[in-house]
């Protein structure tokens, strides 16, 4: 070819060191696919975010591989139902001894035990959400599950407390952290109801985005019948993250945020560079077949240079601010009182195998 210039012997070196590094050595077969297939969605997500398993299914856990895992009576009254589980359901309801509190505590704890044999992280296990009003009773039974851990060899460093972000929950985990026993406030749907958790040193706090957007995209429909939904930023579950994340690491709190109850992977990848971020396996499995290319949304550097004012979060203002806050009103009160419904569903399941044991 008439432009290829001739190669001079200086240039052999040179050319003989590009070939080096042109191509890193190849180890295995897992590798070389590595080289030659894109990172998929969750393992760009990874690169920025820790993820974190929304399932009380063991079996989904192993399979993820995720740093942690977050359970709530939900998921576990669902994986109760599955012939899988049933030993740990049977195990707790032979230790109760016909105590059914003691029972739903101990099936709480089998199921995070499991789970923490897998995760290197935290596995969150929940306070009875009828006790959302109790500050007392919330600390006497996370108290328990900690207690129930510790006799199975779990140390309270891998147990996430969960308690719904009630004031009188949050007074509860203040005093919990100061006794090293971590906690996660869960149904987070306000700002100011985020602060007061971070105030209260809380480990880490769950905004629901999935049930923000919920609430607004009723709300449209109501104006709207043809209204399809929220785009990436613009959707109030992902701009409510954003603001309680910028304001966090403006104002240098350690409380971890991490974004939860998702409703498509549109909502997780605008949230990328969070703390954590808790998605079910479904949606996970969603991300793991794309490889469209994700970035980071969310900057604690660049949050730390934003001018966002200090907010009041004593009790007054917290309870003002819900109270002025439909959303968080209704979606607070759904939550725990959807969280209650399922205890009571568990405890009939509990109850009944507590009878026909002690009939035996």
């Amino acid at each position: 070819h008439k432009h290829k210039r001739r190669i001079r012997s200086d240039d052999t070196h040179f050319l003989q060191q590009l070939q080096q590094i042109k191509q890193p050595p190849i180890q295995n077969r897992q590798q070389a696919k590595h080289h030659l297939t894109m990172a998929n969605q969750v393992e760009q997500l990874k690169e920025h975010t820790i993820v974190v398993s929304d399932t009380g299914e063991i079996e989904a856990v192993k399979r993820i591989k995720p740093q942690d895992a977050t359970t709530n009576p939900s998921l576990i009254t669902k994986a109760a139902g599955m012939s899988q589980y049933a030993k740990l359901i049977d195990d707790a309801v032979e230790y109760a001894k016909g105590d059914l509190a003691l029972a739903m505590d101990k099936v709480s704890v089998n199921f995070g035990t499991e789970i923490t044999k897998i995760v290197p992280g935290y596995v969150s296990t929940e306070v009875d959400a009828r006790l959302s009003f109790d500050t007392e009773a919330t600390i006497a039974k996370a108290r328990k599950l900690i207690e129930l851990y510790k006799e199975v060899g779990v140390d309270k460093s891998r147990i996430l407390i969960k308690i719904a972000a009630t004031w009188e929950g949050i007074k509860a985990a203040e005093v919990l952290e100061k006794e090293g026993i971590t906690c996660n406030l869960t149904l987070i749907f306000n700002k100011v109801q985020a602060i007061a958790c971070a105030e209260a040193g809380a480990t880490l706090i769950s905004p629901f985005v999935g049930r923000i957007m919920d609430y607004y995209k009723e709300e449209e429909l109501k104006k709207n019948p043809d209204f399809k939904g929220f785009k990436g930023p613009e959707d109030p579950g992902v701009k409510s993250v954003t603001e309680i994340y910028n304001y966090f690491k403006k104002h240098g709190y350690n409380t971890i945020v991490m974004g939860a109850s998702f409703r498509n992977t549109d909502q997780i990848v605008h949230l990328t560079g969070c703390d954590r971020l808790t998605i079910s396996p479904t949606l996970l499995d969603e991300m793991a077949a794309s490889t469209e290319k994700i970035s980071v949304q969310l900057d604690a550097a660049k949050a730390a240079d934003m001018d966002i004012a200090k907010v009041d979060s004593s009790e007054k203002a917290f309870r003002w601010a819900v109270n002025e806050d439909p959303m968080a009103t209704d979606k607070l009160a759904a939550g725990i009182r959807g969280f209650s419904a399922d205890i009571v569903k568990l405890e009939k399941v509990i109850a009944e195998k507590i009878e026909a044991a002690s009939a035996k």
